[in-house]
């Protein structure tokens, strides 16, 4: 299985619109189809730089249902969603996606897609109640690692605002 977006590649940033503070968007991913007796998928987005504890929790997904290959951008805040899939609670303490916010300096956000034999049923809405409920069940995980700096999401509006000018102004001229 191979976990991939469209959004960003992987250890490339996140795009602005995926920030808490620039949309909070959850980015498009996609990926390879399950292997052979995938029941349903589930998927995790942590901050590996998070200050004073192991990890940021960004957003939890379980019960995706096997035959999908692919999340779509900015999926909806709610514990249950219309496909089956569920939710659980980010740090943020907010269902589905809460977009990177890092203090300061770059971070890294790692999603990690995990192929499961059989739907799950965690007793919370939290990381350690999903990862006690996929115990001895994962056949295969995929990983996707991507970065975002507060000050980075600037200069990269700024590079686009002067590009954009620059092909105004040619297209006006030309």
């Amino acid at each position: 299985m191979r976990l991939t977006s469209p959004s960003f590649a992987d250890g490339a940033n996140l795009p602005y619109d995926c920030a808490y503070e620039g949309g909070n968007s959850s980015p498009a991913l996609a990926w390879t189809v399950a292997p052979s007796g995938s029941v349903s998928l589930a998927l995790t987005c942590v901050d590996t730089d998070a200050p004073f504890q192991k990890f940021w929790v960004h957003w939890l997904a379980w019960n995706i249902p096997a035959w999908e290959t692919r999340r779509l951008v900015g999926q909806l805040p709610y514990a249950r969603l219309e496909d089956g899939t569920e939710q659980g609670l980010n740090d943020f303490l907010e269902f589905g996606w809460g977009g990177p916010c890092p203090p300061s300096g770059t971070h890294r956000y790692v999603f990690t897609l995990y192929a499961l034999d059989s739907m799950l049923k965690p007793d919370g809405p939290g990381i350690q109640d999903l990862f006690q409920a996929m115990e001895g069940h994962v056949i295969e995980a995929a990983e996707l690692a991507a970065c975002y700096a507060p000050d980075g999401a600037i200069v990269s509006y700024e590079a686009i605002a002067r590009e954009g000018r620059a092909k105004f102004r040619y297209s006006r001229t030309a």
